[in-house]
């Protein structure tokens, strides 16, 4: 399994999360033994430090959900916003990778002006977050 699709993986599971209100081990379980023992790291990482950071992700993303309230944003775009965001603020995985990844990911399971949406947002929040820098 490529990065790319154990990212894949971890939206999924997020999406779950999200939709279900609490963590489903099994389906942890079930996602960690079809990827790479090299991205276990990244996996248990990313997964758990989203529910780790979940509020302090939430409020940077409601913040920057403009006009289209936070609460009505779609399970799916949630999700791919605490994804991207959790890697922009908490990894040291390139921006431009996960803008074009969470971009990616809005084309495949929700909508293009999702898509277009998100980028907005992210690109939001890296601005914001180099004028801190």
């Amino acid at each position: 399994m490529s990065r790319r699709d154990t990212r894949e993986a971890v939206f999924k599971l997020i999406y779950e999360t999200e939709l279900c209100g609490e963590i489903n081990e099994l389906s942890v379980e079930q996602i960690k033994s079809g990827i790479e023992e090299s991205d276990y790291g990244y996996f248990e990482g990313v997964f758990y430090g989203i529910q780790e950071h979940h509020k302090a992700l939430s409020d940077i993303i409601a913040q920057y959900a403009g006009s289209f309230a936070y609460e009505r944003l779609y399970k799916v775009d949630l999700s791919i916003l605490l994804l991207a965001t959790y890697e922009i603020l908490y990894t040291d995985i390139p921006f431009k990778v996960s803008v074009n990844e969470a971009v990616e990911l809005a084309k495949t399971y929700s909508t293009e002006k999702s898509a277009a949406y998100i980028n907005g947002i992210l690109a939001s929040i890296i601005k914001n977050r180099n004028r801190e820098a």
